[in-house]
């Protein structure tokens, strides 16, 4: 994901800008075309950037990189005595992942400066919005790209993404293809690693959207307060021109005192305080409608095919986000309304009969589960189900209130497994029974333990009636599951499929 010819260069440059000492006796002198951090990655002409790892100092690797192509090195102290066994220029300073963005940014020639960058932030809602926001931009004319955990496109091309938001190194060359591809405006998701390791730096918002904030990544965060702060981050003039965000959620009324940038408000909840307004909201199975009121009285009645409140708030958001960047009130309403579905999120599986629905959804933290369930509950005739995992080796502070929250709110919950990775299944199942027990036992979903997730999808698809709603929490759109060390290729939309036409062959005998 970078460009196919970018203009080189000089070393010397860099050395100048960064104030770098050359940490060999080799004069900076070299071309550069590229940068990457992985010396796996490396291509013909770039800089390799050696950043200290948990274990294995990058430096390490740069005999590799060398190898591979790399012309030069930047790398820190520590460093310092692996590159220059290379024999190629090096460059040292204190710490290169905090000028990763500004070198990355100056290498591909500042395209980030070239691209209307529209970014979100938030634990929950963020792959919708920048969904939304790029339909909008369509809308507008603009040739779009789009940057986020889902997919990455740049104009028609597509990429699968490893992170949500990428390195700073790839992200700089991801904006130096969407200018060679002539893309015009972006939609990124922005998250709060991302922010807090400076993934970001060296791209400058033109607009930054604030969707809520629950409880998420304090396997990360040292705490609460500091995953906050992350996000807080992008509200700055160093990042970001104009904010929005939604004041139904605390956090998200708590910004406008600690952001240092202009900020507009919005409310799904119809909050008259807040400059723009969702009102007369009308929920269905199939999406919402609702009108828009901003400043001054203009009004415009919008429509989204997104089932659930908080995909109007997603939708709000993204609206006012859109007018934010210059594009005229209608003209967003109606691109946001033309986009059909996001893949994984409240994804309806096609083949279950008139009997049920079977829903996939991504929602894998507090917020969003409870989001899901109650926005399912108000189109659920029969019974709610849910199968519902929690990730190894990730916070494990989310699992007792995952486990409680599905119990006190769907009929039937079915635990399972979801990405283990290098810990017990049933250890993250037990956390999980632990707060589901909270619930007293009259109001308490039926609970079922069921550690193979196939069987656990095969079990709630065969035990549906007639008006149920089943709902697949916690992968979306993922397509592996993470075992002990191994990726097993696993995805929910197809494991609910099969189950689905499993239920129907049984039903013919």
């Amino acid at each position: 994901m970078r460009p196919m010819s970018s203009s080189p260069r000089p070393l010397t440059g860099l050395a100048t800008m960064l104030d770098a000492d050359s940490g060999s006796s080799r004069s900076p002198h070299a071309a550069l075309t590229g940068v990457t951090i992985d010396s796996r990655n490396v291509m013909r002409g770039d800089l390799y950037v050696a950043l200290p790892g948990s274990q294995v100092h990058g430096a390490a690797f740069a005999a590799d990189a060398m190898a591979s192509g790399a012309v030069a090195v930047l790398t820190d102290p520590a460093g310092r005595e692996a590159a220059v066994a290379t024999g190629l220029p090096v460059l040292v300073v204190p710490d290169p992942r905090a000028v990763l963005g500004q070198v990355s940014s100056w290498v591909y020639g500042q395209p980030a400066h070239d691209v209307q960058v529209l970014g979100v932030t938030g634990t929950s809602g963020k792959s919708t919005t920048t969904y939304l926001l790029e339909a909008g931009l369509r809308a507008a004319g603009h040739r779009t790209g789009l940057v986020g955990g889902v997919e990455i496109r740049v104009g028609d091309l597509r990429f699968q993404p490893t992170h949500t938001t990428p390195e700073a190194s790839v992200l700089h060359g991801l904006f130096g293809l969407m200018r060679e591809e002539r893309v015009t405006a972006a939609a990124m998701e922005v998250s709060s690693h991302a922010l807090a390791l400076g993934r970001v730096d060296g791209v400058f918002y033109d607009v930054a959207l604030f969707t809520n904030l629950s409880q998420d990544h304090l396997d990360f965060h040292k705490d609460f307060d500091d995953y906050f702060a992350a996000k807080v981050r992008l509200f700055q003039p160093e990042l970001s021109r104009v904010g929005v965000t939604n004041v139904d959620d605390p956090y998200g009324r708590e910004l406008l005192g600690l952001a240092k940038i202009p900020m507009t408000t919005f409310s799904a909840l119809g909050d008259p305080d807040a400059q723009w307004r969702a009102l007369d909201a009308r929920l269905g199975a199939d999406g919402s409608a609702f009108r828009v009121v901003g400043p001054g009285g203009v009004e415009a009645d919008a429509q989204i095919s997104l089932p659930g409140p908080f995909n109007v708030a997603n939708a709000l958001g993204a609206i006012v986000t859109l007018v934010e960047a210059g594009v005229p009130l209608q003209t967003a309403v109606h691109g946001v309304g033309t986009l059909t579905g996001v893949p994984g999120r409240m994804q309806r599986i096609t083949g279950a009969d008139d009997d049920f629905q079977a829903v996939v959804d991504y929602s894998h933290k507090p917020g969003a589960v409870e989001s899901v369930l109650r926005s399912l509950r108000a189109v659920t005739a029969g019974q709610l189900i849910i199968v519902l995992g929690c990730g190894g080796d990730r916070d494990s502070g989310k699992r007792p209130i995952m486990g409680e929250i599905s119990a006190k709110l769907a009929d039937v919950a079915i635990f399972t497994s979801d990405n283990p990775r290098s810990e017990d299944p049933l250890a993250i199942l037990a956390a999980m029974m632990d707060g589901a027990l909270h619930v007293p036992q009259h109001d308490r979903a039926h609970v079922i333990i069921e550690p193979d997730r196939a069987a656990a999808i095969g079990q709630a698809i065969a035990r549906a009636g007639h008006g149920d709603v089943v709902v697949v929490a916690g992968k979306g759109h993922e397509q592996g599951q993470y075992v002990s060390g191994e990726v097993i290729p696993f995805d929910d939309r197809d494991v609910v499929a099969e189950a689905i036409d499993a239920r129907k062959e049984s039903r013919k005998h």
